[in-house]
Parts: C-alpha cells; sequence; structure tokens
C-alpha cells in the first residue's frame, strides 16, 4: 500500500520510507505520521509505502523504485532492515544509484562481512539511525521487576519472581536487542528466575495463544515481560480469560506509545511502559536533509545509535498527549538540523526534548 504524505515540488531532496509494518498497526502509522511531521517542517516531499508485514512485499518496493524512470525516483530511500531485508534492498537501490539510509533497526554482525560498512561496498548506503533498543528492554524489564516486588504477591513459593518474555522475533536487531535488555535487567536481579522466553511475531492474537499455555505450564508466574504493547495485550488478553486483572494480581510491561498502552499506564494495567523509538525516522529525515545541504552526519559516525525511550508514568502521559495531541506538523524539527543551525552540537534525539 502506497500513501503519498507530501506533493512532489522540490523533489532534490524527496524521500521515499519502506514502512514494513501493517498500514493499519498502530506503532507504524505513528512512525509515518512522525515522518511527515518533519517532512513538513524540512519541506522534504515525501511517499510512503507499506510492505504490509511482508518482507518480500519491502525488497518488491525497492525493486519498483529502482526500476522507476530517473525522474521520477526519489533522492533518497529510507528502509528498515526487519527480518533481514537489508542485502537485498541494499543491492536493489545500489543498482539504481539511489542514496538510501537505514532506520528504526540496524544491520546485524553476521551480515557485516558481507556488507561492510556504510558508503563502502555499498556507496549509495548512506548511513543508519536506530534506537537503543537494548535500553528499553532494560528499562521496562526493570521498572516490572520493581513493580512486582513492592506487590508483595507476585513471589512464587521459593520466594523467587517468576518471570515470563514474549519477545518479537530471532532476527530482527530490534527485537534481539530487547531481548537482551530484558535478560540484562533479570542477571542483575537475583530474585528473578525468567522461566521461558518465546517469541510472539509482534502479534496480540500469537501472544495471547502462547500467554493460554504458558499459564498453565507456570502456575505460578505473576510477571510477564512483552517486547510491544500488542504482545502485552494478548498476554493480558489470556490473563483476564482466566480470571485475572492485570495490574493487580498480574504484572505487565510492554514497549510503544499507542493511545491504548498510554491508557494502561493511567488505568495501572500496565506496570511499565517504555517509547519514543517511534521517532526514529523523523529523526532520519533531519540527518538527510543536512546530508543534501552539505553537513554530512559522518563527522558522528554512519552508524548512529541513540537514546530515544522515556519511562512513562501518568504524569508523562499527559505531557505527551498534551505535545501530541494537535496536529504533529506543528513540530519543527528545522531547530534540530546542523545545516540550518551551524553552531549546533551532536545530535540528541531524545523525546525529552520534544516534551519540553
Amino acid at each position: 500500500m502506497m500513501v503519498c504524505m507530501l506533493p512532489r515540488q522540490g523533489w532534490a531532496q524527496s524521500v521515499l520510507f519502506i514502512n514494513p509494518g501493517y498500514s493499519s498497526e498502530t506503532y507504524w502509522q505513528t512512525a509515518s505520521e512522525a515522518m511527515a511531521a518533519a517532512a513538513a517542517s524540512l519541506r522534504m516531499p515525501l511517499e510512503i509505502h507499506y510492505a504490509e508485514r511482508n518482507p518480500l512485499q519491502a525488497i518488491a518496493i525497492a525493486r519498483e523504485v529502482a526500476a522507476r524512470p530517473k525522474a521520477a525516483r526519489p533522492r533518497f530511500v529510507v528502509f528498515v532492515n526487519e527480518n533481514s531485508v537489508a542485502p537485498e534492498i541494499l543491492r536493489t537501490l545500489e543498482s539504481a544509484r539511489i542514496d538510501n539510509f537505514m532506520a528504526f533497526s540496524g544491520l546485524q554482525e553476521a551480515a557485516r562481512a558481507q556488507l561492510g560498512q556504510p558508503r563502502e561496498k555499498f556507496r549509495h548506503w548512506l548511513g543508519s539511525l536506530e534506537p537503543q533498543a537494548e535500553s528499553a528492554g532494560y528499562l521496562t524489564a526493570k521498572a516490572l521487576i520493581d513493580a512486582a516486588r513492592a506487590s508483595k504477591i507476585a513471589t512464587a513459593k521459593d520466594g523467587k519472581l517468576q518471570m515470563l518474555a514474549i519477545a518479537g522475533d530471532k532476527s530482527t536487531p530490534t527485537s534481539i536487542a530487547r531481548n537482551a535488555g530484558m535478560r540484562r535487567a533479570v542477571a542483575e536481579a537475583r530474585d528473578v528466575v525468567l522461566m521461558q522466553e518465546v517469541f510472539g511475531e509482534w502479534s496480540r492474537e500469537r501472544a495471547a495463544e502462547q500467554m493460554r499455555v504458558l499459564i498453565q505450564r507456570y502456575p505460578e508466574v505473576r510477571t510477564v515481560w512483552a517486547g510491544n504493547d500488542e504482545m502485552a495485550f494478548g498476554a493480558m488478553d489470556a490473563w483476564r480469560a482466566r480470571g485475572g486483572v492485570p495490574g493487580q494480581d498480574g504484572f505487565f510491561s510492554a514497549i510503544n506509545t499507542s493511545a491504548a498502552a498510554l491508557t494502561a499506564i493511567r488505568t495501572r494495567e500496565l506496570s511499565a511502559l517504555a517509547g519514543g523509538h517511534f521517532m526514529a525516522g523523523a529523526w532520519a529525515l533531519v540527518m538527510l536533509y543536512d546530508y543534501a545541504h552539505g553537513r554530512d552526519f559522518k563527522s558522528e559516525g554512519l552508524e548512529l545509535e541513540r537514546s530515544m525511550f522515556v519511562l512513562f508514568d501518568p504524569a508523562t502521559v499527559d505531557r505527551f498527549e498534551k505535545r501530541f495531541s494537535a496536529s504533529q506538523n506543528a513540530l519543527d524539527f528545522r531547530r534540530y538540523s546542523k545545516a540550518l543551525n551551524p553552531s549546533a552540537g551532536a545530535y540528541r534525539f531524545e523525546i525529552d526534548r520534544l516534551l519540553r
């Protein structure tokens, strides 16, 4: 599915985003909206295509773009290395000499020998920007453990906190990093036992199915970490179906800033929530704007990993909703550009800056 967000005038700075998610998926819709806000602010025409969670479709979109007449091609293509699509997309865009940028999820080290560094084997691969996903897994797991401890009802008979983890997938770097952060928090907490980690494929329905089985397998579990909000809601659905009450006799965490997740923080059904990474594509446009205007981001590195997450509590939810309740087109991304602000220091992409 294609959504053209801005007209093509000024095509020399135009961007096409290959969105890996469903066009109906809240997180990836929000990511697209943030990119549209940045594009409008920076006056960069933006075209968005959804791959509908189909890696072959993401590759097909790249091939379609490469096959266009030169006059109809975008200046930049932004894509996500979800389900390891980077090698084929990089090869496709390189053959067409289209500059491209990897956002949201970076390159796995296993692919490094094959693909090298940006601007090395693939000269038109300009760089990448990804959130520090490990910190999201760590922050949510640590806050979840603290909440479960404070409840004094989550411990098993042996005095330990038994925890389940419903991760995203096995191959996406973002998923791998979030899981690593979760495990780091568990390792630091000597009273927590990770009973099992499963892969919910980012799906509410799949997570609910898995949780129904896991509840029977581990009857003393009261704590569930999830790699995104949809999987957390699936686990909570299964918990309610057996008569439980999330936030009271079962403790759940999530990552993402959907309206439902923010509401669940307010109602205490979610015990921990982190978000802010939906802005990675918008920040990527700031970097590409600077590149197009002679301020190459290579001075900070070609593969950037930046802090973008914040833990949400009800007060932070209020600030977030107030800031983003109006049209995101009102957000001024020009103030983050080095080309427009020559005295600006290093890029800082924390969502806290937008919440001030």
